[in-house]
């Protein structure tokens, strides 16, 4: 049983300097970075070897090796990054790189000339705008923004600054089609009043905080996204994150020591804004939720609740996970246990902070725990990739590393208090956005297991349907599904023919491009509503015909009928402008065999295939679409209906 400790290294900033939740770097790590280009899956490869706490010169190896490489197999999503800043960045790219393929992304940087990035964002022919990014990172800091403002009037100043910060934003957009990732601004660690310096408005410490809050609100109803570089050097310490000899000798904008952080947090950032996050959280019991092992000890022995230190930090684990569940984090249990007596701890204990109903599924038995994690993906229609197990066992972690290397499992250190400030530090649940299905996303597969218990009482699959009594809405893309449909579109894996990704400026263009059609879907049920469940993109490819750019569906709503719903949605939009063929095809990846016979099955017949696998697949508008007991209470308006703009 481990015993708190007064003083632990990982209480210091070394935990996110070093990422400490992740493993260290295996033995014959240099040896398999120097073979990649021998590896079967190359992109898979990559990703393990990044996903330990490197060292920065491990950081710049890999990123090298990456680069000369440049991976394309479908273990990693291509982004092109632009990178414009008033410091030296070279030094930084292989480092983004490598941390970028931790989560799952082959980053390819073009980085800008030092200190001139009013003029890339406004040339139309400059370096970033010419590459056509998919973002571009400003990172500028208060010496960029700040310098030179009157200290005894600073409001025109400050007003400057951020003028000169959205002219950037904006050129980049016009003149590249790329939104800004913009870093918020770290104060220096230097005052000139001491404890009165945020009552001075014109100090760099209160301007730096007025120009975030300003930033943050600018960022409501944009395409750009926020890296938080002003909470990366505070939980690190502006001491630490700043080095004036560093920048002095050559320019950085930050210290050396605290790149890796940098460079996984904007990797981490990129990951979601690609849908990478991770979506449920699973839980051991014995010594992760409560101290002790409550087989043996019983329900009234295990270290739980205020008054006791080590209750107090299994405490904190909970608190942790019982505010993620309500943000929409899926929590589970595999657990090696008896589980009644596992389960009786959620209902009996008093101090217990998460309750059993929000636990997505129990698993509870003498089973692996590798077994256990399959089953509750295969449950969950999910992808192992979705997952992050916590065990306090060391075994156990390695034991799912080896069997699931795509589950996340960080490192705990041996003090139980820093349970939960690791588990939050790997920042496997980024955000880059927060919809109303992301609150409701426990609701929906909470309702899903109450279908499944219906679909076990059923006699046959068309009286389940018909007892589901469904409702399905069709409209176009607009600005209120704004957010969901990038999140659908970044997140998608399983039920995606094609895997293209949009980003949120991309979809605004979509939705009001003359050869496009769109279509959102929503579905609700008699359990209840299951939110926009999926989209289609439709582009004008003859006179007569439309091609399927992009079809993805949310997996919860499998073999519901809902696929031969949207094609007769489909099919009558495109019956109304005289299309007479509809024309899809299926780009096979690691995660979509799932869809591999959707055309087929919707009576799409063959129309070729690519070297690559890709199969093409044709259907006459003239055919009729079999329909499921479903009712439709929405339909797409014509064509030339006027829609507002989508912002």
């Amino acid at each position: 049983m481990p015993a708190l400790k007064g003083q632990s290294i990982a209480m210091s900033a070394e935990l996110y300097l070093q990422l400490q939740w992740l493993p260290p770097a295996p033995g014959d790590w240099r040896e398999r970075v120097r073979h990649l280009d021998q590896a079967p899956e190359v992109g898979r490869e990559i990703q393990h070897l990044a996903t330990h706490a490197l060292t920065i010169s491990q950081l710049d190896i890999l990123g090298r090796a990456i680069g000369r490489l440049r991976p394309r197999d479908s273990a990693l999503t291509p982004f092109r990054l632009g990178i414009a800043s008033n410091a030296t960045i070279d030094h930084l790219v292989p480092q983004l790189v490598a941390s970028a393929a931790r989560h799952g992304i082959a980053l390819e940087c073009v980085a800008a000339p030092f200190d001139q990035v009013m003029q890339e964002a406004l040339d139309p022919r400059s370096t970033i705008n010419q590459a056509r990014c998919d973002a571009v990172l400003l990172a500028l800091d208060h010496r960029a923004l700040l310098a030179g403002i009157d200290l005894h009037a600073p409001d025109a100043g400050l007003q400057a600054a951020q003028s000169r910060l959205a002219m950037i934003r904006r050129g980049f957009l016009e003149h590249g089609g790329a939104p800004s990732i913009v870093q918020s601004l770290a104060p220096p660690p230097e005052t000139l009043f001491g404890n009165y310096e945020r009552r001075m408005p014109g100090t760099v410490r209160a301007l730096t905080h007025r120009f975030n809050e300003a930033l943050v609100q600018s960022l409501s109803g944009s395409p750009d996204h926020l890296l938080d570089v002003e909470a990366m050097a505070q939980t690190v310490g502006l001491a630490t994150w700043y080095s004036p000899s560093e920048w002095h000798l050559g320019k950085l904008g930050f210290s050396l020591r605290a790149t890796p952080y940098y460079a996984d947090q904007l990797g981490r950032l990129l990951g979601a804004i690609l849908g990478k996050s991770r979506r449920v959280l699973i839980l051991d019991l014995d010594n992760t939720l409560w101290g002790g092992v409550i087989g043996d000890d019983g329900i009234e022995n295990i270290r739980l609740g205020q008054g006791d230190p080590l209750g107090e930090a299994f405490l904190a684990v909970q608190r942790l996970a019982h505010d993620l569940h309500d943000r929409g984090v899926l929590l589970a249990i595999s657990s090696k246990n008896d589980d009644m007596i596992a389960r009786a701890a959620f209902t009996t204990h008093p101090d217990m902070i998460l309750t059993e109903r929000q636990i997505a599924l129990f698993q509870a038995n003498w089973s692996d725990k590798a077994a256990n994690i399959r089953v509750i993906a295969d449950r969950l229609s999910l992808g192992l990739s979705s997952f992050v197990f916590l065990d306090d066992n060391p075994a156990e972690r390695a034991l799912v590393r080896q069997f699931l290397p795509e589950v996340a499992v960080p490192e705990l250190p041996d003090d139980p208090a820093l349970y939960a400030r690791t588990l939050a530090a790997a920042g496997y649940f980024e955000a880059s956005a927060f919809s109303s299905e992301d609150k409701a996303r426990n609701a929906y597969y909470h309702a899903n297991a109450q279908r499944a218990a219906l679909a076990a009482q059923a006699h046959d699959l068309g009286a389940y349907l018909a007892s589901l009594r469904m409702e399905i809405s069709f409209q176009p893309f607009s600005a209120g599904g704004l957010e969901r449909i990038t999140q659908l579109i970044g997140k998608s894996n399983q039920f995606n023919l094609t895997t293209r990704r949009y980003s949120a400026h991309e979809v605004a263009q979509l939705a009001s491009d003359p050869l496009v059609r769109t279509i959102q879907v929503r579905l609700r049920d008699m359990f209840g509503d299951n939110g926009m469940i999926g989209i289609v993109i439709l582009r004008v490819s003859a006179k007569d015909s439309w091609a399927i750019d992009s079809w993805l569906m949310s997996c919860r709503v499998l073999g519901r009928g809902v696929e031969a719903m949207l094609l007769d949605e489909i099919v009558r939009l495109a019956r109304a402008e005289g299309i007479d063929w509809i024309e899809g095809l299926y780009r096979p990846t690691a995660r979509n065999a799932l869809v591999r016979d959707h055309y087929e099955n919707l009576g799409f017949a063959p129309n070729g295939q690519a070297e690559d696998g890709t199969t093409h697949w044709r259907r006459s508008t003239q055919e009729p679409v079999m329909l499921p007991p479903i009712a439709v209470i929405e339909r797409c308006p014509p064509i030339n209906a006027v829609e507002p703009p989508l912002t």
